[in-house]
């Protein structure tokens, strides 16, 4: 009996010399992290801030964006395929292509899918415009309202053959 007595209080003291220990360990680590940190706060010196000189870019000059010829027939378009269409994604199955067109037309566009029987691709449309500047400036609008998507900035605009 006095054996499992003293052994029980010889293990308490070992479980309360553990947890000084370990108390200790973490005031060290905690005073080594704010001694970096202040080191690095005395590392930053302030930059000296150059402004940016810009230049006016002429917003009407859409002659010289690049179009693709495809020959394309409507699947699900709202109104009539007009000659020039914004593209912003190609899928060779429609169910993926009517998931994108969903979500842009609860973003606010009429989007629809034309079909490239030639290549048997889905594109989705953001809109049909009858010029290349309408159809340029739709797309430019579009690319700077979604910065953040990748696959938007790759938006092209499609002439229909």
């Amino acid at each position: 009996m006095k054996k499992s007595v003293l052994f029980g209080l010889l293990s308490v003291l070992l479980v309360m010399a553990s947890c000084k220990s370990k108390e200790s360990a973490y005031k060290q680590a905690y005073e080594k992290a704010k001694a970096q940190e202040s080191a690095q706060v005395q590392v930053n010196a302030p930059m000296q801030v150059t402004p940016v000189a810009t230049t006016p870019v002429k917003a009407d000059n859409y002659d010289s964006t690049p179009v693709r010829q495809e020959q394309v027939s409507a699947v699900s378009v709202t109104g009539a395929l007009k000659p020039y269409s914004v593209v912003c994604g190609s899928f060779s199955l429609q169910a993926n292509a009517q998931g994108l067109k969903d979500y842009l037309i609860a973003e606010g566009y009429q989007a629809g899918i034309v079909k490239n029987v030639q290549k048997n691709m889905f594109r989705v449309i953001i809109g049909s415009y009858d010029t290349k500047a309408e159809a340029a400036k739709a797309r430019e609008a579009f690319k700077v309202k979604y910065p953040a998507r990748t696959d938007f900035q790759g938006s092209w605009i499609l002439l229909n053959k």
